[in-house]
């Protein structure tokens, strides 16, 4: 009986220091988050979730710019990770609504990245919705509230200059590049 209360408690004490160490990837893209940002995170949080990173908050006045309220993160060195759009412009108590990644290290659990091709997206996962603009379209995954605009200079030339055209993903080529990610909230 000893034995077993020895085994048990090894266990325990294994299972609940292995969980302790275990740090999420800061550059893991999903569903509800990307890395330590999650759907619910404020304005004022950003300074202490990217304390290893420049938040950078442009303050205008509305004349011009209306309620756009676009927040850029860099590293360090300057190179730039995301830009963050919160639901309220100006309003540091304001959620982030959606994230355009600029860095290739942010991944989807199912590797996708900007340098990931339409042909990736197709097979990981389920297209929900192709969106034609007038210089790109839009690849929407409800899966993950993620959109991929790919340029219309990736799709054959019968197809670039239809705006009514309805596209079906096998109308996209393969090879065809993404030109943003963002993920919305």
């Amino acid at each position: 009986m000893k034995n077993t209360l020895y085994v048990v408690l090894i266990c325990a004490i294994l299972i609940t220091g292995c969980a302790k160490n275990s740090v999420p990837d800061p550059f893991l893209i999903q569903k509800n988050n990307i890395g330590l940002l999650t759907d619910s995170t404020t304005v004022k949080e950003l300074d202490a979730i990217f304390t290893n990173d420049s938040v950078v908050r442009y303050i205008a006045g509305d004349e011009f710019t209306g309620s756009i309220n676009t927040i850029e993160v860099y590293e360090k060195t300057g190179k730039k990770l995301l830009n963050l759009s919160p639901k309220e412009a100006l309003d540091s108590t304001s959620v982030i609504s959606s994230v355009r990644i600029m860095d290739q290290r942010y991944k989807t659990e199912k590797n996708i990245s900007t340098l990931s091709t339409f042909k990736d997206i197709n097979e990981a996962y389920k297209i929900s919705k192709i969106d034609n603009l007038i210089n790109a379209i839009v690849v929407s995954v409800n899966e993950i509230n993620a959109s991929f605009t790919i340029d219309k200079k990736e799709l054959p030339a019968s197809m670039r200059f239809k705006m009514d055209m309805t596209i079906d993903p096998l109308q996209i080529p393969e090879k065809a590049k993404i030109k943003y990610f963002m993920i919305h909230w």
